[in-house]
């Protein structure tokens, strides 16, 4: 990332964290949530990867190709999911912004051009960034009346951390705003 390497740690500890808590949210009793936290955790954890500064550490030239197959086997999956729930259609754009991250940083002449590889179609840049900003106002505006009921979790359940509608909102926003912020030094 341009500039000094302070906003990137604090890109990767934000993302670090949300990919924790969604480990932790895959304990769920709900199926549907446990499915939805794993594919959260592996989003949370990449955009960690991806966001360490390069002056820390540049991954070799073929990582990128394999974070690249790595999301697009992740957005297949996505894409499948989605048939049963459109929860997973947002997974299935943040899994192809990833890998278009990616393969912009492939493609990047230099390769101590830790995210910000100037690569790629603006375009396609263009609509991942109106997407993932129009979500992160949406998912803000959800987070502010946050429901007190857990749906999904049986009755007499006790409300763990990991079953907690409001966090989980709180994590998808987060994972949202860094996917802005990414886009952006690109």
């Amino acid at each position: 990332m341009h500039g000094p390497a302070s906003p990137g740690w604090l890109l990767v500890a934000l993302c670090a964290a949300t990919g924790a808590y969604c480990l932790l949210r895959m304990r769920s009793p709900v199926p549907e949530q446990r499915r939805a936290a794993g594919g959260e955790a592996l989003m949370g954890f990449g955009m960690a990867l991806m966001a360490v500064p390069a002056a820390v550490f540049t991954p070799p030239a073929w990582a990128w190709s394999a974070y690249a197959a790595l999301f697009g086997a992740a957005a297949v999956r996505a894409l499948w999911s989605a048939r049963r729930s459109p929860h997973h259609l947002h997974h299935l754009v943040g899994t192809a912004a990833m890998v278009y991250m990616s393969l912009a940083m492939a493609a990047s002449p230099d390769p101590h051009h830790h995210m910000h590889g100037g690569s790629g179609t603006p375009l396609l840049k263009g609509a991942l960034l109106l997407y993932f900003a129009g979500y992160v106002l949406l998912a803000g505006a959800r987070l502010v009346p946050a429901a007190v009921s857990a749906a999904g979790v049986p009755a007499g359940a006790a409300r763990r951390w990991g079953d907690r509608p409001e966090l989980a909102r709180a994590c998808r926003l987060s994972m949202g705003m860094a996917m802005v912020a990414m886009l952006l030094t690109m």
